[in-house]
């Protein structure tokens, strides 16, 4: 079928809008009609080669939609569901998902860097019969994706799609840090540096475990409004003052948590500095390939801190979106309060333009017809 969606051919170039060929369903797989996409940083990344995957790419992995379709073998949803995609689909036999451990499952992650659907091949091709790469087993900036049965997460009819996409990266992936990595108890401290659309989950995750207090920490002073509304107890502009010893005053010596959501390496050593003796920086945010950061060899035992990574928030894909979609669809995640602009396919490199100058306050979201 002929879709239109998002392809990049060069690193740091605009993607183009084109019109594609899209083939149906194989085995196990499922046809979605896609609904709402939201820009992520991590499609930036893509976009700019901080990330590097297969070329040529149809981007984004953070959608939603309704199934249109499904190849044989699938019985976990059908024509009509509702559902959210997830990037990460478990193959149940690798060392980390027999452990448990299916957010970091080695097989997607073979998958991710091939640029293929599970049987390592693809279902997208351009005008000329040229195959496309798929992103990180979604490609959702697209009218209709193909997706494994693993990766369509069915959720209940009466949530909002424009809030289900959320559901697919940035809310898991934040509430899910506070929630499975840190495992936050009322009335620790918790800062976060980066409040976009997954720092302000991370947010929101610390206070629903009643955290206190929840300090964000961001480079543009207009994100603290927001922040605010989730529930930060503070907020600094570290464009302007140096959050290391405002928070050592505020908490007494320093934080129990500390959650990096910017990916950026100077933020990272910040971030460990803020720490309490015997404390924890989670690092969510994924830094450009190759960079590197200065963490004190000496004071890292000395003051028992670690740092720990988080990867789509240590989640069980099958079993909790389909919770988050009732904890949003209770006024817990406010979810609404984070899509802050609707936009068109079309635009999609103003909207890239708008996050690389930190124009963008929450989530953007493409609305599909």
């Amino acid at each position: 079928m002929k879709i239109k969606a998002a392809v990049l051919r060069e690193y740091n170039k605009p993607v183009s809008v084109e019109d594609i060929d899209l083939a149906p369903p194989k085995e196990k797989e499922v046809l979605v009609k896609t609904a709402y996409t939201a820009f992520c940083h991590s499609d930036l990344g893509f976009m700019t080669g901080d990330s590097q995957f297969p070329l040529p790419l149809v981007i984004g992995h953070e959608a939603s939609g309704l199934v249109e379709d499904v190849g044989p073998g699938v019985t976990s949803v059908k024509k009509g569901d509702h559902v959210v995609t997830a990037w990460m689909v478990p193959c149940g036999q690798c060392p980390e998902c027999t452990s448990g451990r299916g957010h970091i499952c080695r097989r997607s992650h073979e998958l991710h860097g091939a640029g293929t659907l599970l049987d390592m091949t693809s279902r997208l091709t351009d005008s000329k019969g040229n195959t496309l790469c798929h992103c990180v087993l979604v490609s959702g900036f697209a009218e209709y994706m193909v997706v494994p049965e693993g990766g369509a997460i069915k959720i209940r009819d009466d949530m909002p799609l424009d809030q289900a996409s959320l559901l697919a990266c940035c809310m898991p992936t934040g509430v899910g840090a506070v929630y499975n990595a840190a495992g936050v108890k009322p009335g620790e401290s918790v800062a976060i540096w980066g409040l976009g659309g997954v720092g302000m989950n991370v947010v929101r995750g610390a206070k629903l475990r009643s955290a206190d207090p929840i300090i964000g920490v961001d480079l543009e002073a207009s994100r603290e409004v927001l922040a605010r509304e989730l529930g930060a107890t503070h907020f600094i502009d570290n464009s302007k003052e140096d959050p290391v010893p405002i928070i050592q005053e505020l908490t007494d010596g320093g934080v129990n948590y500390c959650f990096e959501a910017s990916g950026d390496p100077g933020a990272m050593t910040q971030a460990y500095w803020a720490l309490a003796l015997g404390s924890t920086l989670i690092q969510i945010g994924i830094s450009p390939e190759g960079s590197m950061t200065q963490l004190p060899n000496t004071f890292t035992p000395l003051h028992c801190k670690a740092v720990q990574g988080a990867m789509y928030g240590n989640i069980r894909t099958h079993e909790d979106i389909p919770r988050f979609a009732d904890m949003a669809m209770r006024g817990d995640l406010m979810l609404d309060k984070l899509i802050g602009k609707m936009f068109k396919i079309e635009e999609i490199n103003e909207v890239a333009e708008a996050m690389k100058k930190r124009q963008i306050t929450g989530r953007w979201v493409c609305e599909w017809d």
